[in-house]
């Protein structure tokens, strides 16, 4: 029940929910000690809506967001416990005393300032609003970006200025209880003076030198460090805040490429969200900026999502532009018609190239190149189980999709039965369960399920721990967790000294990334990953949310997959282990098979599950893998060969097309030369 109050709700936690009942009935409650009246109790309503409310504002609670849209937002809540007050004095006969006269014309001031504050906060944000965001551009040595205000000036200001009434409703109901003003405008004086005082502070960042270059020169100045830096390769995105994890894919490949590499955004909220990366980078959210942005060095753009914003670069003809997408699949997503608009089309291998033909969207088999895939040299390939392990099962469906189409994903129709089957396995099995970070956004049922099956895996775990059968060897997990701890705060002195900007124009003035310190942050996410999974036993089943681990270190430490139709499946293929797909739309093996090449070296199963067994024979048995060739001619099929490798057919990729751009480009310029001469030559005749 409860938690069906709080997806109802909207609310991320039970504590949520109840500040969210207490906030909410707690405005009534005032209302009802202010009619009887009764100071101590309007003092309890009145602080119970204020802690409640700040709690809610610190979890950044979507309550507090729609309240706003239904006009009781943040000001106007403020308001209304403040005219409670009021009513309170009147309805204790202080109507004609001083304290009521006094805090009137205090909310009334109090408010006053509220239009300057407003006015000031947001004249210096737009100000410091830099045109384009930047990570590793020397901007520094170009412009002269003033450090940003104090984050406690700017960071929920409204919310800030608005509790210096405190002062003044504090000393307002002590006035009431001891029949004294002086409390009363003790407090008043504090809330006028602090609130003129907050005002006052704001005043110096909207003047003179510490306001920012404005956006004409600041373009100016990036123009110039692209002149300088000349360019050739622009990986280009654009996406909301859930989609940053399809470009930070092609970091590490961007940082590899033998042509200078350029990363263009379109969202501020992508770049805030961007791994770190040695790679220059460029936000850019407006499309008349990009549009008139010197990029006339680029030969080649890569396109990671087919996405409207793409058509401001895509307008460029000096460069030639390719879809490289974030994932290759069966997915109708992978053959998307809109592919016409590019170049070229880069995909893994012949499967790529044959999907595209099958789907007949209009993309020309010349213009389509295989490439390998650059992201998968972290995945190991698979050994086998050793006798003195247990085997581990990674479940890791996808999620149900823009379209809501139930046979997107397992979770929903076969999860908890795949999800017991594996916990029910003899012998017994380790099961690993990563779901898709999109997972329930959508439909409601999708989070229910994935909730059914963490409960289920937290239960077994719990169980299995108990369990004599299975012991750990306590010295070696106390090791592992002591050097996580200490890889932890390493990572954090990392991160935290270098990444703790004030705002947007200070983190591009500043945001040269140090590589020496990259390198180090990387060693040491390695060593981190490989303590995690010395952390715990090795049969100790494990949700795995988040970042980290990330998939393919779980495919790594896996001895087989059960998965749904997406690129997960392809991914996991390149480490030759066994798999499974779930035919969660019933269309039969054959059909199933037919419709999806990446399954057909994989263990099908039903909704039911029952085939499971056949994946964990294989598993266990190298002679009962019946599949293992079949993974072998499927692996090239879908990724290319090992060799050269992927990195190295990319590199050449992009070569081969930035030859053709600058082809292109010269055999304009002596068509336009030829067009001179013979113009200038009719022009003497």
């Amino acid at each position: 029940m409860i938690s069906t109050a709080i997806r109802v709700a909207r609310v991320g936690s039970a504590a949520e929910l109840v500040a969210a009942v207490l906030m909410l009935a707690g405005f009534p409650a005032i209302m009802v000690a202010a009619l009887i009246p009764s100071v101590p109790a309007f003092a309890a309503a009145t602080a119970v809506t204020y802690l409640a409310d700040h709690y809610l504002h610190r979890k950044g609670s979507y309550l507090i967001n729609r309240l706003s849209k239904v006009r009781a937002g943040l000001s106007i809540r403020f308001l209304i416990r403040q005219l409670l007050l009021i009513l309170l004095l009147a309805r204790l006969d202080l109507s004609n005393n001083l304290i009521f006269y006094g805090a009137t014309a205090c909310f009334i001031a109090f408010y006053g300032l509220q239009a300057p504050h407003g006015a000031l906060v947001t004249l210096i944000r737009n100000r410091r609003r830099l045109p384009v965001a930047t990570r590793n551009v020397d901007l520094a040595s170009r412009l002269r970006i003033p450090d940003a205000p104090p984050l406690g000036l700017l960071n929920r200001s409204a919310e800030k200025m608005l509790h210096l009434d405190l002062a003044a409703v504090v000393g307002i109901l002590v006035a009431a209880a001891m029949d004294s003003t002086l409390p009363g405008f003790i407090g008043i004086g504090v809330t006028i003076v602090l609130g003129s005082l907050y005002v006052l502070a704001l005043m110096p960042y909207v003047r003179g030198k510490k306001v920012p270059p404005n956006a004409d020169k600041v373009l100016a100045k990036v123009d110039e460090w692209l002149r300088d830096y000349q360019p050739e390769t622009v990986l280009y995105f654009s996406g909301s805040k859930d989609s940053v994890y399809q470009v930070n894919m092609w970091l590490e490949t961007m940082e590899q490429l033998d042509s200078r590499p350029l990363i263009i955004l379109r969202e501020r909220v992508i770049l805030q969200n961007l791994a770190p990366t040695t790679v220059p980078v460029i936000c850019v959210p407006g499309g008349v900026h990009l549009m008139n942005m010197d990029l006339s060095s680029v030969r080649v753009a890569l396109y990671a999502a087919n996405v409207g914003k793409n058509i401001h670069l895509l307008r460029v003809p000096t460069m030639k532009h390719v879809f490289i997408g974030h994932g290759d699949s069966d997915k109708l997503a992978s053959v998307n018609p809109f592919s016409k608009a590019y170049d070229e089309v880069w995909v893994a291998g012949r499967a790529g190239r044959d999907r595209y033909a099958i789907a007949d969207v209009g993309v020309r088999d010349e213009d389509i190149v295989e490439v390998g895939r650059p992201q998968l040299a972290p995945i190991q390939n698979g050994q086998g189980v050793p006798e003195d392990r247990m085997a581990t099962v990674l479940y890791a469906p996808t999620w149900e999709g823009w379209d809501g189409n139930p046979g997107n994903t397992s979770l929903m129709l076969a999860g908890e039965n795949i999800v017991q089957k594996l916990l029910q396995a003899d012998p017994p099995v380790r099961v690993l369960y990563k779901p898709h970070p999109f997972t329930g956004t959508v439909l409601p049922k999708a989070g229910a399920a994935h909730q059914k099956v963490t409960a289920l895996i937290e239960k077994a775990a719990a169980e299995r721990a108990t369990d004599p059968r299975f012991q750990a060897d306590a010295s070696v997990t106390a090791a592992a967790k002591a050097e996580l701890a200490r890889i932890e705060a390493r990572l954090a002195a990392l991160v935290g000294s270098g990444g703790d900007k004030g705002d947007e124009a200070e983190a591009s003035r500043d945001g040269v990334v140090d590589v020496a310190k990259h390198e180090e942050i990387a060693r040491l996410r390695g060593e981190w990953n490989d303590a995690y999974w010395r952390a715990f036993p090795v049969w100790e089943h494990r949700v795995v949310t988040g970042a980290e681990p990330r998939l393919y270190d779980c495919f790594n430490v896996s001895d087989a997959m059960v998965s749904d139709i997406s690129s997960v499946v392809s991914d996991f293929i390149a480490s030759g282990k066994p798999y499974a797909v779930t035919d969660s739309a019933e269309l039969g093996v054959e059909e199933f098979k037919r419709q999806n090449t990446a399954v057909r070296a994989a263990t099908i199963l039903s909704n039911k599950a029952t085939e499971l067994g056949e994946l964990l024979d294989a598993v266990r048995d190298p002679a009962a893998d019946l599949l293992a060739e079949d993974r072998v001619e499927l692996k090239q099929y879908l990724l290319g060969p090992d060799e050269p490798t992927s990195i190295e057919q990319f590199n050449t990729a992009v070569a081969n097309l930035a030859i053709k751009a600058e082809a292109r480009n010269v055999g304009q310029e002596s068509r336009a030369a030829a067009s001179a001469a013979e113009a200038e030559a009719t022009t003497k005749a």
